[in-house]
């Protein structure tokens, strides 16, 4: 069940696609788009500086909650192709450590 789409932290500039539950795992979940497949795969994107962001926004979005769940950080990529016009989605569940 989807909780948040686009949420922004007022204390850092990064963003969050989608805050969803999966049972009773917390799930902030990164979305990576392409129109194609180029040499580096979209869910590549999501490298270091990039999982800190997210990291520092989920804490921030973390504070507002009473208790602490356990979360969990998922990327979906997404590709577009020309063809057929329907999306090639692949979801990475579990991609990297919340430390």
């Amino acid at each position: 069940m989807v909780v948040a789409r686009n949420f922004r932290s007022p204390r850092h500039r990064g963003e969050i696609d989608l805050i969803a539950w999966d049972g009773d795992v917390l799930c902030f979940v990164e979305v990576k788009t392409r129109t194609g497949h180029t040499l580096v795969p979209a869910e590549m994107a999501v490298d270091g500086p990039k999982r800190s962001l997210l990291r520092a926004t989920a804490r921030d979005y973390l504070h507002r909650m009473k208790s602490a769940p356990t979360v969990r950080f998922d990327v979906i990529s997404l590709y577009f192709h020309g063809e057929n016009g329907l999306p090639e989605i692949t979801l990475f569940k579990n991609a990297f450590p919340m430390s």
